[in-house]
């Protein structure tokens, strides 16, 4: 699955579907999509900060990045939630494992560090081959559970 493949997928066909299995190549290409999406706007949001008419003061462009950043994250977060959710079958995990590492970052202190290097290895994990008990493999759906049929 390429770039444009996994952006449509994720944007259009599985925006919150937590259903199913997720491919490693869908994953990651969807995460670059969106940590290049935060990129440009932090750029563009610096950029306009720096030639504002008054360096005291913050410019309203700011703002209006910063406003368009905020709706981008919240319009964003179904995808990226079903799509870990997704990555997490494609491991034979179930996605309530995403659920307690996700309180479990935000309520200890010191472990949110560790637990996105958790998700993240976990997340970079070769998927299950064949089909498992959250569907059929993503990257050869015609394959069958039976070895020797």
């Amino acid at each position: 699955m390429g770039f444009t493949e996994a952006v449509r997928t994720v944007l259009t066909k599985k925006y919150a579907t937590f259903s199913g299995r997720a491919s490693r190549s869908e994953y990651w290409w969807f995460q670059l999509f969106y940590m290049l999406i935060a990129i440009i706007l932090v750029i563009l949001a610096a950029l306009s900060g720096a030639f504002s008419v008054n360096q005291n003061e913050s410019s309203p462009v700011i703002f209006i990045f910063g406003a368009i950043g905020g709706l981008l994250g919240l319009a964003l977060v179904l995808p990226i939630l079903s799509l870990q959710v997704r990555r997490f079958h494609d491991c034979n995990m179930s996605g309530w494992w995403y659920l307690a590492i996700i309180i479990l970052a935000g309520t200890v202190p010191f472990i949110g560090r560790a637990t996105g290097i958790a998700v993240a290895v976990l997340s970079a994990r070769k998927g299950t081959e064949g089909p498992n008990k959250f569907g059929p493999d993503p990257l050869r759906p015609e394959a069958r559970a039976e070895v020797f049929a």
